[in-house]
């Protein structure tokens, strides 16, 4: 498939995402941030919480699901072996939250070609399962060709 006729092609969760305490607290601990507000209810309400809250880095667990199906996608053509994640931002509506059910769609903004390499812009969209917006992550990675592999 030829890198431009991948824009607009999009993919989405297959089952929603439960946010859970553990899985905060998980994440956390492996990016290695020790803040309370990520562990501590009564801390987090003090911040102004309901609960527990994730770190801003957090949604890139549903995200990555979403590229994984990019990669594997034969269609595509996107090697993950051939890929360099270059770039990532998240812009938030609200901070997630324990109980927090959600969905996603990862589309393909755009596509273009720098250095030899594809720089592929994509967008996921982070909806609760009732269409709350909550987070939008948009990433860039570049996706070296054949013969650079």
């Amino acid at each position: 498939m030829p890198v431009d006729a991948l824009v607009g092609r999009a993919y989405s969760t297959r089952t929603p995402y439960e946010v859970g305490r553990e899985k905060i607290r998980e994440f956390a601990d492996a990016i290695g941030d020790p803040n309370p507000v990520y562990r501590d209810p009564e801390v987090a309400k003090a911040f102004g919480h309901t609960d527990v809250v994730a770190p801003p880095t957090f949604p890139i667990v549903v995200a990555f699901g979403l590229l994984n199906q990019l990669f594997d996608d034969p269609e595509a053509g996107v090697a993950l072996h051939r890929v360099v994640h270059a770039d990532q931002k998240f812009s938030y509506t609200r901070p997630l939250h324990p109980g927090d059910r959600l969905a996603a769609t990862l589309t393909v903004e755009g596509v273009r070609q720098v250095a030899g390499a594809d720089l592929i812009l994509t967008r996921t969209a982070i909806t609760t399962v009732d269409g709350e917006p909550v987070c939008t992550a948009s990433a860039s990675i570049v996706h070296r060709g054949e013969a650079e592999a």
